[in-house]
């Protein structure tokens, strides 16, 4: 046999002991608890459906007569990597309303929310490095420093027994920002717990970050989202200038209902922005035009839309908690923000089972705690972007099952 026979059938072997497989930080991603329970009502009659982070409003028309348009004319083409020019001047001048000025030169356009995490995190993470996240969290903001080969340490929030609503112990948070700290991960208003960050411990944690050279990611896809009669809830930007270390990530799917459009946008130092573009160019090149048109009137036209949904999103909260403080066993605090539910079950150590028996026995779908990390289990996440009619059926289906 010649050398290079014998090196090909050497190569063979050494390819014929295993199954191909991707690589071990992505085989230990845990796959998603909330399309378990899903997939577990798939096909089911009359169910009612709370576990999914969507409202059941229709994108306004005069956004989708937009992104028609658009498409009508021939937008079918690639587009810059951060961003239509038009839009990039339209999300700066709507943040520097809400925030103070944010120039056009800290404003990058995204595929999605989730996108502008996973672009964030590939733009500081690397292998080994340490990140510090407020939790329960929605777990792909986690999983995105796990899939980098970061390692993440979880601060816990808790409930204030006299109000049953979530607070942060901040001292605990400081605390575990060490010398090998790259990032801390914040989402207010959070999911899935409701909980807003007051505007002093953001300060507190700026001003600690600073000193300590370490980067902040604030999760900000609720901002608007809140019930406390303010047009906004506190910002990172509120406090911060372009030169802090400190990334912003946004959403249209939220504030706009926009979840299916698949767009959002980052706020960075200048100083990331090149380098922003060529990841961006790596990542999906860019966001579609036509979609981008939609999101121009979104920001320009919308804000009517925005305050009429949290007008509504508040009224469907009342009821929803209303009827689920009726129900012995449960502990409910009431969200100062997004659009969640985050209650516990008096008794309950299994959230996953439980949401599962939900669906199957009594038509309800829930998101169990345990999605969420271990510091939701025991609790369930209900979604109450729905009609009140629905929410108060949910909640009888649930104090039946809860009284058997």
């Amino acid at each position: 046999m010649s050398d290079s026979a014998a090196t090909t059938a050497a190569t063979a072997a050494d390819f014929a002991g295993g199954p191909p497989l991707a690589r071990d930080a992505i085989r230990r991603l845990p796959g998603s608890k909330i399309r378990e329970v899903a997939n577990a009502g798939m096909g089911l009659n009359d169910v009612l459906a709370f576990w999914f982070g969507e409202p059941d409003l229709v994108t306004p028309a005069f956004i989708r007569e937009a992104a028609k348009t658009a498409l009508d004319a021939g937008d079918t083409f690639y587009r810059h990597n951060l961003g239509l020019p038009e839009l990039r001047a339209c999300l700066s001048e709507y943040a520097s309303r809400l925030h103070g000025r944010v120039d056009v030169d800290r404003i990058a356009v995204t595929s999605s929310g989730v996108n502008a995490l996973m672009l964030a995190g590939q733009l500081l993470l690397s292998p080994g490095d340490e990140v510090v996240a407020v939790v329960p969290l929605w777990p792909n903001v986690t999983e995105i420093p796990r899939i980098l080969g970061a390692n993440v340490t979880r601060v816990p929030l808790h409930i204030d027994p006299a109000t049953q609503r979530w607070t942060l112990d901040l001292d605990r948070l400081l605390a575990a920002i060490t010398r090998s700290t790259r990032m801390v991960i914040v989402n207010s208003p959070s999911n899935p717990t409701g909980w807003v960050m007051p505007r002093e411990q953001m300060a507190a944690l700026l001003e600690h970050c600073r000193r300590a050279g370490v980067w902040i990611l604030s999760d900000e896809a609720y901002e608007r989202l809140v019930f406390d009669g303010s047009l906004q809830a506190p910002s990172m930007l509120d406090l911060a200038g372009p030169e802090d270390r400190l990334i912003v990530a946004n959403t249209f799917s939220k504030s706009w209902q926009m979840t299916g459009w698949r767009l959002g946008w980052l706020v960075v130092p200048p100083t990331l922005l090149d380098d922003l573009a060529k990841l961006i160019e790596f990542n999906t090149s860019c966001a579609p035009g036509f979609v981008q048109q939609a999101g121009i009137v979104a920001v320009r036209d919308g804000e009517s839309v925005v305050r009429s949904f949290v007008d509504e999103l508040c009224r469907r909260r009342d009821a929803l908690v209303g009827a689920l403080r009726a129900i012995p066993g449960l502990e409910v605090g009431e969200p100062e923000g997004a659009m969640y539910a985050f209650f516990r079950v008096d008794g309950q150590r299994d959230s996953l089972a439980l949401a599962k028996a939900l669906v199957r026995e009594r038509g309800l779908g829930l998101a169990p705690g345990i999605a969420f990390g271990a510091e939701g289990e025991g609790f369930l996440r209900w979604c109450f972007a729905k009609p009140a009619e629905l929410l108060v059926d949910g909640a009888a289906r649930l104090r039946t099952h809860l009284g058997r």
